[in-house]
């Protein structure tokens, strides 16, 4: 009896790691992307609490830099819990399979 060769036994374990990689990088750089559209959230919240006033275009840019964090919460969720951080590959092989399912109905 022969042994398989070591090659087609470590090439579907290289293949997988390469999957989970490619989905982390994915989702890094979504989040990076979102964080990035609520530079400047900070300054415009302390004029309120400094007393001043927000003008029409400071609100606009408040609903959107909200609503820009609001899609990052379960990832915000996962990273702050304990251990949540090794369940983030999972969330993003999840969010990944069901934006495929969303594209394919579209069609």
């Amino acid at each position: 009896m022969t042994q398989p060769s070591r090659r087609k036994i470590i090439s579907p374990l290289q293949r997988g790691w390469i999957k989970v990689r490619l989905m982390q990088e994915t989702q890094r750089l979504y989040i990076y992307n979102e964080l990035s559209q609520v530079r400047g959230l900070i300054q415009i919240l302390m004029k309120h609490r400094n007393g001043e006033q927000w003008s029409k275009e400071e609100r606009e840019l408040l609903l959107r830099d909200l609503r820009a964090l609001s899609h990052l919460s379960p990832y915000l969720i996962l990273i702050l819990m304990p251990g949540g951080i090794l369940v983030l590959p999972l969330l993003a092989w999840w969010i990944d399979r069901r934006s495929k399912g969303r594209k394919n109905k579209d069609r």
